[in-house]
C-alpha cells in the first residue's frame, strides 16, 4: 500500500470513528436533555491531539442562559464519565447556537424563514452544492430558498451537509427583539 493510500485509509477510518462517537453521544444525551427542557442543536467533535466535544443546546423557545449551559455541562459530563464514548482526553464545551447559528434540524429552516442562510449539500442540486439566499420555509422535507439571483429552490433536507444563518442587520434586530 502506498503512502497516500495509507493516509486516505487512516482519514476514512478516523472520520467514521468520529461520526460513530458523535451519534452515540447524541443518542446518549438527547433524552436526559429533553427531560431537563433542552433540545440538542449540534454535537461536534474536533481536533486530533487536543479533542474538543462541542454540545450546542437551547430551550424549545430558542433561548439559553449561562446557568443553562452550566446545567447542561454538568449533566453531559456526568453521563460521559460513566459511558466514556470518546477515547483519550477531551475538553467539553457547552454553548448556545448564537445569532448566526447552525441550522441542523428541519424545524430550524422553518423557524428562521425570512432570514438569509448558507446551505451546503452532499450532492449537487441544479448543478451546484452551495447556496446562499433567503429561507422561505419548508415543503414536506425540502427547504425552500430564494437565492441571491432570485431563483426559488427546493433543497432536500436529507442532503444538507451544513447550513447556517448569515449575520445580517435584520437577524441582529430580530434577535434583539426576542431577547
Amino acid at each position: 500500500m502506498g503512502l497516500w493510500s495509507a493516509v486516505f485509509l487512516w482519514f476514512v477510518t478516523n472520520a467514521r470513528s468520529t461520526l460513530n462517537a458523535i451519534e452515540k453521544i447524541k443518542d446518549l444525551i438527547t433524552p436526559p436533555l429533553n427531560d431537563m427542557g433542552y433540545e440538542v442543536v449540534r454535537v461536534r467533535l474536533t481536533g486530533n491531539e487536543k479533542k474538543v466535544l462541542q454540545i450546542m443546546a437551547e430551550k424549545p423557545d430558542g433561548t439559553m442562559t449561562i446557568e443553562g449551559c452550566t446545567e447542561v455541562s454538568q449533566m453531559v459530563s456526568a453521563l460521559l464519565d460513566v459511558e466514556d464514548p470518546i477515547s483519550g482526553a477531551y475538553d467539553l464545551e457547552v454553548s448556545s447556537p448564537g445569532i448566526d447559528r447552525p441550522l441542523t434540524r428541519l424545524k430550524d429552516f422553518d423557524r428562521w424563514s425570512g432570514f438569509e442562510a448558507k446551505v451546503e449539500l452532499e450532492q449537487a442540486v441544479e448543478g451546484q452544492r452551495r447556496y446562499r439566499g433567503k429561507l422561505l420555509g419548508l415543503k414536506d422535507d425540502n427547504i425552500l430558498m430564494q437565492t441571491d439571483d432570485g431563483d426559488r429552490l427546493e433543497l432536500p433536507f436529507s442532503e444538507v451537509r451544513k447550513a447556517k444563518l448569515i449575520l445580517t442587520d435584520e437577524l441582529i434586530a430580530a434577535s434583539s427583539r426576542s431577547a
